[in-house]
């Protein structure tokens, strides 16, 4: 007889076929049929599993722009890549220090989805995984996968300028249920043969309603910079990132602008979760850390950071306040394949103040490489390079490139 995945469980409660007990079945010697059967059920779970997750491999920005179609087109950005919510996307960038940042100490409720059993695979024991991050550690092993404390988005206000409030979450929680709605869309889509799944086919994205409702949907957005050397001669570069899908558990094999993180204090200690809470500080570090290969300011660290004394972050303090590291803050954008949710931000700086910041710059970080062509690092800021890059970018970062491209004029004050 072959057990149904939804009677594994009790089957092993009766049967006492646990991994252990396998091994000690007929004096560790051969399976009973019920154990093989149930071998055989979480092996061809896990093998489907992984053929859904590795789905976006060769198409991630073919699934993101499927799912932008699923929503109206005023919840679209321009060019239909990525969604954005009302007086969520800016019509032109704002001086980063001109958002204005709350935090809330007060309790909120935690959003959840509805049965999540058909998007995760069995464990060994034959149960289902209880999450999706705890599947993705057991079966895809990414080096980079840790749950720390982010900043959870709140409220979204345009009344006086963009204003952004937040709480507390964790990385985990907002991971698992934009895992949850990508692996959905992804095992529809491969159903399918490739024309957009159909609502019907997606109930949990399905139960969330409006998306751009933090208390509908659990969002963290984190803070995606794309970086301008601006040169004297009119040659600008921008950077851009391959993302191992060996290091990180979302996002691998596109290419991103750089630097991008999770929203989140520098350390685990309490005091930091107030003294971090800043967008230039959180883009301070990702700098540190994916140009100049700095581990210690991941966001892991055990103490805080001296901004105002510690390299780099002193120099970068000191360019910045010369005029020389300019930054521009273009509001929010929703990736439509996970429903996560980022900041989008622009990132100008002088070339001899590039050179000098970044003269330790290095090729490969612990997400993967730093990229681009002619045997430079970086790409021409131009829109033929633009749209060249096109179908390797993530849809977030080719829409922020576009808007960029577009108000270049205000960006590089030329």
């Amino acid at each position: 007889m072959v057990a149904r995945p939804d009677r594994l469980a009790e089957k092993r409660e009766q049967q006492g076929d646990t991994q252990e007990s396998f091994a000690k079945t007929a004096g560790g010697g051969a399976n009973t049929t019920a154990d093989a059967d149930i071998a055989g059920h979480v092996r061809k779970s896990q093998q489907e599993w992984l053929r859904v997750r590795h789905a976006a491999s060769n198409h991630g920005c073919q699934l993101s722009e499927l799912a932008a179609w699923l929503y109206p087109p005023g919840q679209r950005a321009p060019g239909g890549h990525v969604l954005t919510g009302p007086g969520w996307l800016l019509d032109e960038p704002v001086a980063l220090d001109s958002v204005h940042l709350t935090f809330s100490d007060a309790g909120h409720p935690t959003p959840g989805l509805g049965p999540t059993d058909h998007v995760l695979p069995l464990t060994s024991r034959g149960d289902r995984y209880s999450s999706y991050s705890r599947a993705v550690r057991d079966l895809v092993r990414p080096r980079l996968l840790e749950n720390r404390r982010s900043y959870r988005l709140l409220d979204v206000s345009t009344d006086n300028g963009l204003a952004l409030t937040f709480g507390t979450t964790t990385f985990f929680e907002v991971f698992d249920i934009k895992e949850y709605l990508s692996h959905e869309f992804k095992a529809a889509w491969l159903a399918a043969r490739g024309p957009a799944p159909d609502w019907a086919d997606l109930p949990l994205r399905a139960s969330i309603g409006d998306p751009f409702d933090p208390e509908r949907l659990l969002m963290s957005p984190g803070i995606s910079t794309l970086t301008i050397r601006k040169d004297n001669c009119g040659e600008h570069r921008f950077m851009m990132h391959q993302r191992d899908g060996r290091a990180v558990a979302d996002g691998g094999g596109m290419c991103t602008v750089m630097p991008s993180g999770e929203f989140q204090p520098s350390s685990l200690a309490e005091s930091d979760l107030h003294n971090d809470f800043s967008l230039w500080r959180n883009i301070m570090r990702e700098y540190s850390e994916e140009f100049l290969g700095n581990p210690e300011h991941d966001g892991a660290g055990a103490r805080s950071i001296d901004y105002a004394r510690e390299e780099p972050f002193r120099s970068f303090e000191q360019a910045r306040a010369g005029g020389r590291f300019r930054l521009w803050h273009y509001g929010l954008v929703m990736d439509a394949l996970t429903l996560g949710v980022s900041q989008r931000t622009v990132a100008v700086i002088d070339g001899d103040v590039f050179d000098r910041l970044f003269s330790g710059l290095v090729a490969v970080n612990d997400e993967g490489l730093v990229v681009g062509e002619a045997g430079r690092t970086g790409f021409p800021f131009t829109g033929e390079a633009i749209d060249r890059l096109e179908r390797r970018l993530s849809a977030s970062s080719l829409t922020l490139l576009r808007m960029a491209w577009r108000d270049r004029q205000l960006l590089l004050q030329d």
